[in-house]
């Protein structure tokens, strides 16, 4: 897999106004982690770590920091602004040819799935899977192909089988699955107790007649 070449710059002043100032003048701040050097807080142009953040897609970086050796990388998190989406913040994994590294890879889906002919939808569950490999064995993304999926197929992670990779996720997790469409009940109405006919009020009068008439 192909790396992208990022130009750094060292950062010695990591002070709130100064990082103010940085993203004003369209850089935006980072560090990179790795096991083999300390962490170094760099500074890159918001137009090169854009692309690599805004896309599904896996990359390798190939960092070159200003004064020192190029350090092999990848995202490992971003920071972004609540308001206006704007990446305020990167962190970046160095890592080493020769050992594992644990990363997220996004999965793609190819295909038309023959359940949907069949009346179901395509219900896409994990869109990225935790894997664990060489970085010579990372892809831009695991790409599955969905077409054999009936109604009620279900791929899980254990039927993956990805050479020189091994996933992190449970084994009995759905990636992908065809499933029947959900049918929302429509409320049934409520039923109207029938209101019992209202008969007059009859006031008996029975005793009142009864002395009436033997006065008379």
């Amino acid at each position: 897999m192909k790396k992208v070449l990022v130009e750094a710059k060292k950062r010695t002043n990591i002070s709130k106004s100064s990082t103010k100032l940085l993203r004003q003048k369209g850089k935006v701040p980072g560090i990179i982690y790795s096991k083999h050097i300390e962490p170094i807080s760099i500074e890159v142009a918001e137009r090169a770590i854009k692309p690599l953040v805004f896309t599904s897609k896996t990359n390798l970086i190939s960092l070159n920091i200003e004064g020192q050796d190029k350090l092999d990388c990848i995202i490992k998190d971003v920071q972004f602004d609540p308001v206006t989406d704007k990446i305020v913040h990167f962190d970046l994994q160095g890592f080493d040819a020769k050992e594992k590294i644990q990363i997220e890879m996004p999965v793609q889906l190819i295909g038309s799935a023959i359940g949907i002919k069949e009346g179901g939808i395509v219900q896409h569950n994990l869109h990225k899977l935790d894997i664990e490999c060489l970085p010579s064995d990372i892809s831009e993304s695991i790409t599955i192909d969905i077409s054999a999926l009936k109604l009620g197929d279900s791929i899980h992670v254990r039927d993956l089988k990805i050479p020189g990779v091994e996933i992190l996720n449970p084994e009995e997790a759905i990636i992908v699955s065809v499933t029947h469409p959900k049918v929302e009940k429509e409320p049934e109405p409520e039923e109207v107790p029938e209101e019992e006919s209202a008969e007059p009020e009859v006031i008996g009068k029975g005793k009142t007649e009864d002395k009436e008439d033997k006065e008379e």
